[in-house]
């Protein structure tokens, strides 16, 4: 079994990063966004950090799914009461 050098391992964890931070970005629009925002956008700098070419838009999808996410929740909270 060949092990893992540790510039293959930086990129293999900056892509968990960077898909972590479109996972929880994803949820943060429909689900907890003061939760799952903040999460989402440290993933997605520590993706771009660790030099994924997608982590600069993961981070950028990550703040705009969050702002998405409390604009949806004001909406829905305001049209409840």
């Amino acid at each position: 079994m060949a092990q893992a050098t540790p510039a293959a391992s930086s990129g293999t964890n900056a892509r968990i990063y960077t898909v972590l931070a479109f996972v929880f970005g994803a949820v943060a629009i429909l689900l907890l966004p003061i939760v799952f925002g903040p999460a989402a956008i440290i993933l997605g700098y520590l993706g771009m950090r660790e030099g994924d070419p997608l982590g600069r838009y993961a981070l950028g999808f990550a703040v705009l799914a969050t702002i998405l996410g409390f604009v949806l929740s004001a909406i829905v909270y305001s049209a409840n009461t």
